[in-house]
């Protein structure tokens, strides 16, 4: 009897495509090995595809054969028991014998990402590949922290074609990592690489620590498994007592509980398991506060002895010896400790050489150093893992430790000892040193925890500098001392520190590292490019260039520039033209000789050093420039870019040919057009070194500029880089202001700044540096400049540029045509400041009843100003003749008067003031104009008083029907019927023919009412009706329970207009019940009825009014309505403490048909209490209406009331 083994292994092979393929392995064995073949790790099955696989056995000589093979290189295994051989089969790629290469683009790349647990998260990147050709597919991987992901259920993979995408259906903190696409074609493979974090849910219990994660079956047996699992980063702000595990049988949704108490060390062996069958588990964490969620399930594993599964293993070959049965096992061996910190000691081992066939479990023992007092750890269940902690040591002690193997036959001998152990904290890790890395992120590195073995990984925290509050960075432990923290806020400083993890719990803490401010890391700028020749002359040259594209994230601060000579085609050696960096984009080589040939390279430097030099330029000739036109004009810029325009900037030339420059042409051409398309911008020169550019959307710019002299028009510039004309979003235009105490500033602000960002402004495109005239002042992402005298000398245009942002910049043009608005500007803020100005001056109108109201609106008043009503120089007050009233919140002035006599007519006025503000307005009411509105209001007054009873609404008139008959009409109306209109009405018709009337007895309707209704008052309850119309004769009588009701101070009736009403102050339970009134007016009498319990009570309880005072409960809903009549149509206005309100999701405020204000809010709250205001408003006049609304917690209200 003896293992499986290859005496031939199987070879590699090269074939063509569609060619077959025919592999062979000889393999040898005791019992005969079973023979399986393995494609890319999964088994072939002839039959799942016929014909395309034939596979036979023959006495130990085993073949596959792979019929028309058609795809990519694949790995081919062949498996027998406990032996394994591996053979590549590789199919020639026609693309690479044709000479074909594949160009790889990944593009649209996703990045750093953030989710929580439970959530679904998807990463993807758009593929190009060059040639496309859609027999050859890349193969697309997928990795985490370097591992390759398989599909499974927690991880779906797609390709399009030209897009791979990664969904993470339910993301747990084994998600967290770094994540990299690998993109593979024949011609080699790109990648991309972002790091996911996953955050803790939502605690059930708040103060409940994080899941554990990264739960394992680290070793099975047949009655145990011994699961491992990692520690949560976040422990809910109290420490950890422990962790249970539990347990599912596979196929089953039972989750039993595996430990009755919890465990501290992070590994537990789980027993009383079926043998042969097929668990997972999960483990969940507690602290004083509550359980955490469970962690994600394991793997399944099976309870089975190690050398029955060793039959189904093919990934090697485990030979098992045993022992005789009943022998004591023998000592442990390699005794060490493994982790020693001033919390636990973890000690390992390894079994003894003679053991038994059942195998062996273990005691442990512990004396203090210097004694030998040996104490048995754990008396009660022995371990079976030859790894154990040991908790609850005193801390600065010194120990010794010891191990005994047991089993059924007995108790084997103790271990050789350790050495000498001192309880302490070797596992905290030391010195945390944090540095910039982006605007969003800092890079954290610590050294090494000391001493530290069998290292889980680290935990990183970061807080606020200053605030004490603390978050974690990571979710799932990194092995590494260096870590990238990420999702931090630009500009905010952070302190951060780690603390290491193993099986044996969390180590303390590290001290916290010096406080750091998040922006990006300076790094040395890119080389310049563009360089061309502004200058030539005898013995020197002047250079121009463009900056980089790349600056480093700090100020350039100056430029180096480099020449060589080039001797018949070869370079020489290069040498520094320049020992100090200088600023501008053009600089002066001296010391050349006349007619050489050179070329020249350029270095730019920030803080961060020199960066690396540009490519060298074409080869220049040094000499004399002789023409008489000027030279390029230089050092293009593309500023406030939109979708629409740019503007321009540009320097002069640096040779001025033979006049001086007099004006400069800008050209402009599409991006992709030919050199053909360039075309002038402007058709006469323009003096000026800018110009605004109109564009078209969308399309992509390039342009020059061409300077001229009286001798003509010059070389054109280098063309700048092509410019997409676009709004880019966040886009701010630049804002002119002025306060009220006048003074006027441009304001500029922008989101995307970062720390090294500046506000530079400018007039004309110069930057200004003379604050005599302009004060900047910047504050957070704004800035503000603000004119000290505003006057002509300031017109002019004014810019805005922010350093270190993609382009962020804007203009004001304050020009001769716009100089207005300064004027303007300050001419309002003068008369602002000491006049008040008028929405509508001093008019008069009538109103109901022949009322004569005067009234004019102020646009803005304080609470401190004043009015003096005045008529012909005298000044009137309130009185009898005279209502006024001043809204200030409105600025509304009003004076009512019943009625203009003949002493009213002249001039009236109203004086306001405010401060030191004043003004007034006046009315001149005198002749003809004074008697018309004197008889319009006499006029109206009658009117009034004629229609206060019955009365004609179209007078006595005839008309002539289709059959010639005369009819005579009129309408008559009585707007409401009182006891004051009961009587008995005619109507009389005659002529010289007879006499005809008609009669309407309106006295027999005195006991007609409506039904018994309840309300809440002031006091408690009351109950009311009302009658068509009340007279003494009418005798009432109140009833409760069908008996009558004895009226005291508590219950009393009464009559208000034609209401009858019985009111119940402070009602109690003995006042539920039926309730009657009775009418009798000695012809014949009239019952109402009311139940006044059950929900009726209730509700009349709760929602009693006390004083005009709305009362409520939290969390339920409040709607006041009011009834609203004028002509024309008033204007509705709700106002909350003197504020006026507007409508939303919380307020709801409707008026309808122009008659129906409603006032509803939707959830109460104690917010909502306050003092609250109707207020009505047409042309005739003004009315309003206030109630207060008091809100109370419900158990606060029943509190009181009790």
């Amino acid at each position: 009897m003896h293992p499986p083994e290859f005496v031939i292994k199987p070879r590699s092979h090269t074939v063509w495509e569609k060619q077959s393929v025919r592999l062979h392995c000889t393999v040898s064995g005791w019992p005969e090995p079973r023979v399986v073949w393995y494609k890319n790790n999964v088994s072939i099955d002839p039959m799942s595809n016929p014909g395309k696989y034939k596979v036979e056995s023959s006495y130990s000589v085993h073949s596959l054969e792979i019929n028309r093979y058609c795809v990519h290189t694949n790995t081919y295994i062949s498996l027998t028991d406990q032996c394994v051989g591996v053979l590549c089969v590789c199919v020639s790629d026609p693309c690479l014998e044709y000479g074909i290469t594949f160009e790889t683009h990944i593009v649209e790349k996703f990045g750093v990402s953030f989710g929580n647990e439970g959530e679904t998260l998807s990463l993807g990147c758009s593929v190009i590949i060059y040639p496309s050709l859609q027999r050859f597919q890349p193969e697309i991987e997928w990795y985490r922290d370097d591992k390759l992901l398989v599909p499974s259920k927690w991880v779906q993979v797609h390709w399009s074609g030209d897009r791979a995408t990664l969904t993470l259906t339910h993301l747990n903190k084994e998600d967290e990592g770094l994540y990299t696409l690998r993109v593979i074609t024949k011609s080699g493979y790109e990648t991309h690489s972002a790091y996911v974090f996953v955050r803790d849910s939502d605690a059930e219990v708040a103060g409940a620590p994080g899941a554990p994660l990264d739960v394992y079956c680290q070793e099975a047996n047949k009655d145990y498994v011994i699961v491992t699992w990692k520690q949560p980063a976040v422990d809910g702000g109290n420490s950890i007592l422990g962790y249970f595990v539990d347990r599912c049988e596979v196929g089953t949704t039972h989750w039993s509980q595996c430990n009755d108490t919890p465990v501290k060390f992070a590994r537990f062996p789980v027993t009383g398991l079926v043998e042969g069958r097929s668990y997972v588990f999960r483990v969940r964490a507690v602290n004083k506060c509550g359980m955490s969620h469970p962690s994600r399930v394991s793997e399944p594993a099976v309870a089975m002895d190690p050398a029955d599964r060793a039959h189904n293993d093919f990934h090697g070959v485990t030979v098992s010896v045993t022992s005789p049965e009943g022998v004591v096992p023998g000592k442990p061996r390699d005794l060490m400790v493994t982790e020693s910190t001033k919390t636990y000691v973890v000690l390992s081992w390894k079994p003894p050489g003679e053991k038994g066939h059942e195998g062996v479990m273990y005691y442990v023992e512990k004396c203090v150093s210097g004694t030998d007092s040996w104490q048995r750890v754990n008396t009660e269940i022995p371990v079976k893992s030859p790894r154990f902690a040991l908790f609850d040591l005193a801390e600065g002690k010194s120990y010794c430790f010891r191990v005994r193997c047991c089993n059924s036959a007995g108790v084997g001998e103790p271990s050789d000892p350790t050495e000498a152990t001192v309880v302490g904290d070797k596992l905290a890790p030391g010195r945390v040193i944090p540095t910039r890395n982006t605007d969003t992120s800092v890079v954290v590195a610590w050294e090494a925890s000391r001493d530290a073995k069998d290292l889980v990984g680290y935990y990183i925290e970061n807080s606020v500098a200053g605030s004490n509050v603390w978050e974690p960075c990571n979710n799932k432990p990194v092995k590494a001392t260096r870590f990238i923290c990420h999702g931090l806020t630009t500009g905010e400083k952070y302190v951060f520190r780690v603390r290491a993890v193993n099986a044996a719990g969390i180590s303390e803490f590290s001290q916290e590292s010096e406080a750091i401010e998040v922006k990006a890391a300076i790094a040395s700028p890119a080389p310049p490019f563009g360089i061309t020749v502004l200058e030539s002359v005898r013995d020197s040259m002047v250079l121009g260039w463009k900056q980089p594209t790349f600056i480093g994230g700090a100020d350039i601060v100056g430029y180096f520039v480099d020449y060589r000579e080039v001797i018949d085609g070869v370079p020489g050696k290069w040498h520094e033209a320049n020992i100090k960096a200088v600023s501008d984009r053009a600089y002066r080589v001296s010391e050349l000789k006349e007619n050489r040939l050179y070329q020249f390279q350029v270095r730019a430097a920030n803080m961060a050093g020199v960066g690396i030099p540009s490519l060298p330029s074409a080869t220049f000739k040094c000499e004399e420039w002789t023409i008489a036109v000027p030279g390029p004009p230089h050092d293009l810029q593309v500023l406030e870019v939109r979708k629409d325009s740019l503007v321009l900037l540009w320097k002069a030339p640096v040779y001025q040919g033979r006049d001086a420059v007099n004006g400069y042409y800008v050209d402009i051409k599409e991006a992709d057009a030919d050199f053909e398309t360039w075309r002038g911008v402007n058709e006469k020169a323009t003096s000026k070194k800018y110009m605004k550019v109109d564009l078209k959307d969308g399309v992509s710019y390039v342009f020059r500029v061409r300077a001229q002299n009286k001798a003509g028009v010059g070389k054109a510039s280098e063309p700048t880089e092509p410019v997409l004309a676009e709004t880019k979003p966040g886009t701010k235009e630049l804002v002119v202001e002025v306060d009220d105490d006048g003074v006027i500033s441009l304001n500029f602000e922008c989101e995307n700044l970062n720390a090294e960002s500046k506000f530079v402004w400018s007039k004309n495109y110069e930057e200004i540096t003379d604050s005599a005239r302009l004060t900047m002042e910047t504050k957070g992402n704004k800035s503000k400049a603000t004119f000290n005298a505003p006057s002509e000398d300031d017109l002019g245009i004014y810019s805005c540029i922010i350093t270190h942002t993609d382009g962020a910049s804007a203009s004001y043009n304050l020009t001769e045509e716009g100089k207005f608005i300064l004027f303007s500007y300050l001419h309002r803020i003068h008369v602002s400041r000491f006049f008040i100005p008028l929405k509508s001056e001093l008019a008069v109108e009538l109103l109901e009843k022949g009322r004569v109201r005067f009234w004019l609106q102020a646009e803005k008043i304080s609470a401190s100003g004043k009015v003096e009503y005045v008529f012909n120089d005298n000044i009137i007050n309130q009185g009898e003749k005279y209502k006024m009233n001043f809204d200030k919140n409105t600025g509304i002035i009003e004076m009512f008067m019943e009625s203009l006599q003949k002493e009213d007519e002249g001039t009236f006025t109203f004086q306001l003031q405010d401060g030191k503000a004043t003004n007034q307005s006046s009315l001149v009411l005198i002749g003809d104009v004074f008697k018309q509105l004197q008889k319009e209001s006499e006029f109206q007054r009658k009117e009034w008083h004629r229609k206060q009873g019955p009365h004609f609404v179209e007078y006595l008139n005839y008309e002539v029907t289709s059959e010639c008959i005369v009819r005579l009409k009129c309408k008559v109306s009585c707007n409401s019927i009182s006891k004051k209109d009961a009587g008995v009405y005619e109507v009389i018709v005659k002529d010289d023919r007879g006499t005809d009337k008609s009669t309407l007895n309106l006295t027999d309707q005195a006991n007609s009412s409506t039904p018994l209704k309840i309300q809440s008052s002031e006091q408690g309850i009351r109950l009311y009706t009302f009658v068509n119309y009340y007279n003494d004769e009418l005798h009432v009588t109140w009833h409760h329970k069908e008996a009558a009701i004895a009226f005291t101070d508590r219950i009393t009736s009464g009559v208000v207009g034609e209401q009858l009403w019985l009111q119940i102050s402070e009602p109690t339970e003995k006042d539920k019940g039926k309730y009657a009134i009775e009418f009798f007016d000695g012809k014949g009498g009239l019952k109402r009825t009311v139940e006044l319990s059950g929900q009726a009570y209730d509700d009349a309880f709760e929602g009693k009014v006390l004083g005009g005072k709305y009362h409520t409960h939290n969390f339920i809903a409040l709607n006041l309505t009011c009834n609203i009549s004028g002509d024309p149509v008033p204007e509705v206005t709700w106002l909350k403490n003197e504020r006026e309100m507007v409508s939303d999701d919380h307020y709801i405020l409707k008026f309808e048909s122009g008659k129906f204000a409603s006032f509803t809010i939707t959830t109460v709250n104690t917010n909502d209490s306050g003092k609250y205001s109707i207020l009505v408003k047409n042309k005739y006049g003004t009315e309003s209406g206030d109630f207060t609304v008091s809100v109370f917690i419900p158990d606060e209200e029943h509190g009181k009331r009790k």
